[in-house]
Order: structure tokens, then sequence, then C-alpha cells
């Protein structure tokens, strides 16, 4: 079928909660990917980062048909032999005491909500029912019920009340704002390092330290959401290591599986997951032998293939040239390592405009709150990629 006609199946059967571009890939490798019609892209989005050892990569695919060809789920009432070295290595890796392992992000933050609340309870004797969690504004940490009743988006929210209590909201990067919210019932603070989906919003320096120090003082568990920014994509492991700090809990999740699997981790020290008991939280697929298999191989990928070092030194090389695109419409253009915002003026037109142009040229982005264009490839992009593309983005960004 061409392309037009699998468009229009979609369209017609599927549910209308995306706004796709009209391009239907049907294969990928490393940085690019192909549609039914034979044109040839480069993917400046990974999948949401899901993809940072690139499409298909060859040492992730074997370590999944390696295990699929074994045994694929046990669910958690038994062991399985993939589970404990994935807890190990993903300790050693990120200084972690204890892992959680789930499938998706939004199950992520799902669970760490739970784990904090009962924490809460049992280890800070906040009342029973009263925990609140301070959240920011423009946050996006998923699509639950749950996670979005802390969401400031009109579009994540209108339609799907009622809403779950216990949230409080500040304004990101304002260190002040989030210690005048702090109360007796406040049992932690939940923040992406950088902000994502609101538009590549990155925080004044120090404010990472300045929250950390903040729920030290107040006994207050700091959750940071680096299922995006996590795994190498901003140039380091984490983003928190860019201020040198840690928090009690990491959620991470994409790029865990390098896009083979859904997996998603919560990253602990002892004291917040240790108060979960059997049966209080589990999932039948979290920790699956298939998941954890993929997951060790994705890890070892962004290691022992300098991916991490690679985005640091791409991401400054892929900033410059944007930077020189002279348009006044464009507002600035931020980020850290392959995590990168170009942003608009309001008065420029929307941001769709230049992602439908790059498709026709060869390049798949993807716009954010309407004027933001997130440039995000894969991990193992190459100076040469950078060029190929920069020739075809300063045409089109300079109109």
């Amino acid at each position: 079928m061409k392309s037009d006609q699998y468009i229009l199946l979609e369209d017609e059967f599927g549910a209308q909660n995306y706004k796709p571009l009209d391009v239907v890939i049907e294969r990928g490798e490393g940085i690019w990917v192909w549609d039914v019609d034979g044109n040839k892209y480069m993917d400046c989005l990974s999948a949401y980062s899901a993809v940072n050892q690139g499409h298909c990569n060859p040492k992730i695919m074997g370590a999944m048909f390696e295990q699929a060809k074994k045994l694929t789920l046990t669910s958690r009432a038994f062991r399985n032999d993939q589970l404990g070295p994935l807890y190990k290595e993903l300790c050693d890796l990120t200084n972690s005491h204890k892992v959680l392992p789930m499938n998706s992000g939004a199950e992520a933050v799902e669970t760490a909500i739970k784990a904090v609340r009962k924490w809460g309870y049992q280890v800070k004797g906040v009342p029973e029912n009263k925990a609140e969690i301070i959240v920011c504004r423009n946050n996006f940490h998923g699509r639950t019920i749950t996670i979005i009743s802390f969401s400031t988006d009109p579009i994540s929210t209108t339609g799907f009340g009622p809403f779950t209590p216990g949230f409080k909201v500040v304004d990101f990067g304002d260190a002040a704002a989030f210690e005048a919210a702090i109360n007796d019932n406040t049992v932690a603070f939940l923040v992406e390092p950088i902000q994502g989906e609101a538009g590549v919003i990155i925080p004044p320096d120090g404010y990472l330290k300045d929250i950390r120090r903040i729920c030290d003082e107040k006994s207050i568990v700091l959750i940071f959401d680096e299922i995006q920014t996590g795994l190498g994509r901003t140039g380091a492991l984490l983003a928190e290591e860019h201020e040198g700090v840690e928090a009690d809990l990491t959620l991470i999740g994409k790029a865990l599986s390098g896009g083979f699997y859904p997996v998603s981790a919560v990253l602990s020290n002892t004291e917040v997951l240790g108060v979960l008991k059997p049966g209080e939280h589990g999932s039948t697929f979290g920790g699956n032998p298939l998941a954890c298999a993929v997951a060790r191989a994705a890890l070892k990928v962004l290691v022992e293939d300098n991916l991490i070092e690679n985005a640091q030194r791409m991401g400054e090389y892929f900033m410059e040239g944007l930077r020189k695109i002279k348009n006044s419409k464009i507002k600035e253009v931020r980020g850290r390592g392959l995590l990168i915002g170009v942003e608009f003026h309001d008065n420029a037109g929307g941001a769709r405009q230049y992602c439908e142009k790059l498709k026709e040229v060869g390049l798949l982005c993807k716009e954010t709150h309407e004027t933001i264009i997130r440039f995000a490839p894969p991990l193992v992009i190459t100076k040469a990629d950078i060029n190929w593309a920069l020739e075809r983005i300063v045409p089109i960004l300079s109109q």
C-alpha cells in the first residue's frame, strides 16, 4: 500500500488522540528511517528519546532475540535470571540502592507517588491521607488520571475530571517558590531537571542544588523525572549530574530499552522504596526477563559505545550551527546535549509549518507548545550527519 492508504486506515479506524505528520514509517536504522514509499528521513525526535541508541541497534536486537528464544515472561510470582543482574548493573551505574522495574514512564511516576506517600505516613509521620507532593507548572509526567491531576496544560485536563487531590504547583526554576510552598504535610518534590515537553526549558544554574538542599533541610523526598532527560540524552548519564546532585528517587524509561520494549524503573535509596511490602505494588510485565535482557543490553551500548560523550559533543556542535541562523522570528535556541529546542516568536505562525517543510527535505521533527521545535536525534549521530541536517534546516528556518 501507498502512504495515503495507510493514512486513510488510521484516520478511519483509529482514535484521533494524536496529530502525526503524514509520513508512514516502515523501517529504521541508526538515525535514519524509511517510509512505505521508499523515502529516507533523518529522525530528529528519537521516539521522544526512546531510541537514544539508534533505531534497531544490532547489539540490543541480538540480546532481545536470544532472550526471546529462551524465556519472555514469568511474572514476579517467580524469580528470573535477568532481573538480579539488571538491578546490580543499574545500581552500580547510577549510584542507587534499590530498583523497582515497571513498563511505561507513567507507571514509574505512579510508583513514585505511591512510594513517597507511604514513606510520608510511615517515616515522616504525616497524618493519613494528608500527604502533599509539590510539582512544577508546565510539567509533563504522563497522562494517567492521577498524573494529569497536577498538569497545568488545559489540553491534558479539560473533560477528564474529577482529579486526584494531594498536589501543589509552583513555578519551575524558582527554588524560593518551592520552599514557600512546603508545609508539614509535604512529602516530596517531583520535578524534571529539564522540562522537555514544555519546550526544552532549562532551569537557572544552581536550581537543582538549591532544591536538593531544601529537601534535605525539610525532610522531603526529591524525585527527578529523568524519563526523557536520562540515559545520555543531555550529555550526561542523568541530567542531575550537570549540577552534581542526586535525587532520592530517579525515574527512568524510554531509552532504558533502546526502543525495543516498554521498560521503566524507579531508582531509589533504601529508605523510600523500603516502605513497600509484598502485594502493595507491582505489574504482570514489570521486571520480566525479556525486558531485563533488553535493558541490560541498552545500558551496555550507552556506555561501551560512548554515546553519552557523543551526545555532549554533537549537541554543542548542533546548537552552534542552529544559533547561526539569521531569522528575527527565532526567539531562542537552547538545549543541553542532544535535547535542543528552537523557539519562535508568537508572530512566526507556529512551529508546525517548519516541521512540515523539514519533512519534505528529509528531516522528521516535532513541534511542542505551538512555537517550539524539538531536535533530539539518536545519540549515534555524527558531525557529518549534523552537517547534512544543517544544510536543510538553515534555509527553511531562515524563512
